[in-house]
């Protein structure tokens, strides 16, 4: 059973990987990054490693501020080790392709098609699609077993 201790370090960090999340998502990414870097062929791929890369350092120094601002002793590696699994897993939600096949594979894909423009035109300019909102919930999925490893 986990200690009290424990699960406090879970819930710190996984605050702090959240909040990362949304600065490096929403803030950090570059207007180039988001339009690519779904994009087919090595410009997408290179996109989106560059926002994962912007992405990860983020979340590594809200981790790093995190432990050093409550004293908390975190494993390096295991530290690494969550940073890996956030890392890869966002690279792979935010190419796109792999994401939509989950959506379809799941019976989710009306939903992901949720508020995207018609073809041909721009009526629906926002960020409440349904592809977001998968896209993030993807994300915090991953951000919670990344915290489970990092604790």
């Amino acid at each position: 059973m986990a200690s009290n201790g424990m699960a406090a370090t879970f819930a710190a960090v996984f605050i702090a990987l959240w909040v990362a999340h949304q600065v490096a998502d929403h803030w950090i990414q570059t207007q180039y990054q988001a339009d690519r870097k779904g994009h087919p062929g090595w410009s997408g791929r290179i996109a989106c490693a560059a926002h994962v890369t912007s992405y990860t350092a983020t979340a590594a120094v809200a981790v790093v501020a995190l432990a050093v601002a409550l004293d908390l002793h975190l494993s390096p590696w295991r530290v690494v080790a969550g940073l890996t699994v956030s890392a890869v897993t966002h690279y792979i939600a935010d190419r796109r392709t792999p994401l939509k096949r989950l959506a379809v594979l799941l019976g989710a894909d009306r939903f992901y098609a949720l508020g995207v423009p018609r073809p041909g035109r721009d009526d629906n300019p926002s960020l409440g699609t349904g592809a977001y909102a998968l896209d993030q919930s993807f994300h915090y999925a991953w951000l919670f077993v990344a915290a489970l490893i990092i604790a």
